[in-house]
């Protein structure tokens, strides 16, 4: 690592990605300093690389350039800190909900190395997407569109890559998908803030995101770096779901709260943001999503459909509300 020594100084950073290449990440306190970081970047760089530029403040660049997904409207990420706490569940039922309440929805699983779109959505093993013009053709469940890894690859077959190339499946998971006429697209993101989340965040025109919790305080504190990482990259956080809230036993129907109580509500609080839905932890959920019913399906007229519903609304309005932001504002420049 290198260090400049100026007031105004900048990191930057070479990863090796693959031969011949190198990606470099410059972070610079201000936007004057950004030429100064590439010029640096570039006499390091003995081969092409690509160069990031990222900054503490919120500075847009004309040059970047973002994927265009002709036939979406609005694109809305579902994210968590940490794995576990039931993101993919909440995704695939907020697309359900939304379609439910008359807009046309979709579905993307972003989650390169442990897709389960397919399975929750109840699409058997093996169904392939149609191929037209070179663009993938969503595979239809339950009246919602839905595009995943799992569509284009053996379930069994583990993705064994790196961060640029995980990447790299993603963007063409997301620009060779012929999404038509959509109002929402819901992407399940994996878990975490690594290499396929930045992508998405700095190549994508997202109209906001979820964050997905649990209660304790360990979940907490992931869910934090997620909030934290949308803020970054200049992405509004339409709101927090608070799921395993508590525990209803399958025999007498009593509601505890084994994973403590009150988490959601205070990080929604702490970030200024709404809390959208506390979602128990239940098993006739799991039994139906592994069947491929999910709950809106299911028991499409029961009490947590109703609250997913409810979700799905304060969503939509959330980004009526806001509009569809210009995107994040890492900036990149290729050489």
């Amino acid at each position: 690592m290198r260090r400049n020594t100026d007031p105004e100084e900048f990191w930057l950073l070479p990863m090796n990605t693959r031969p011949g290449q190198r990606l470099i990440q410059c972070e610079a306190r201000l936007p004057d300093w950004y030429n100064q970081a590439a010029s640096q970047a570039r006499a390091m760089c003995r081969h092409s690389c690509r160069i990031d530029l990222f900054g503490e403040n919120h500075i847009t660049n004309p040059e970047i350039k973002k994927f265009q997904l002709p036939g979406v409207q609005h694109i809305v990420a579902v994210a968590s800190g940490k794995g576990g706490v039931g993101k993919s569940t909440v995704a695939v039922n907020l697309a359900l909900a939304l379609a439910a309440e008359g807009h046309a929805a979709g579905l993307l699983d972003a989650d390169i190395y442990g897709p389960s779109l397919g399975t929750m959505m109840g699409v058997p093993e093996g169904t392939r997407p149609e191929v037209e013009n070179d663009m993938l053709q969503p595979i239809l469940a339950h009246g919602v569109q839905c595009m995943s890894m799992s569509f284009v690859a053996s379930e069994r077959t583990p993705a064994v890559w790196r961060g640029p190339m995980a990447s790299g499946a993603l963007q063409q998971l997301l620009t060779q998908t012929s999404w038509q006429q959509l109002e929402y697209l819901i992407v399940d993101m994996p878990p975490g803030t690594g290499d396929i989340q930045l992508t998405l965040a700095q190549r994508v025109p997202l109209a906001g995101a979820v964050i997905v919790t649990t209660p304790q305080d360990i979940a907490l504190l992931d869910a934090r770096k997620g909030i934290e990482m949308f803020q970054k990259v200049a992405v509004p956080v339409l709101g927090i779901i608070e799921n395993m809230s508590t525990h209803i036993c399958a025999n007498c129907g009593h509601a505890e709260s084994i994973f403590g109580e009150g988490g959601g509500a205070s990080i929604a609080d702490e970030y200024h943001t709404t809390l959208l839905a506390r979602l128990p932890l239940s098993l006739s959920v799991r039994e139906q999503c592994d069947l491929g019913r999910p709950v809106l399906v299911s028991d499409a007229d029961g009490e947590l459909s109703r609250t997913f519903r409810s979700a799905a609304r304060t969503i939509a309005s959330a980004v009526s509300a806001t509009g569809q932001r210009g995107g994040p504002v890492i900036t990149i420049r290729d050489d």
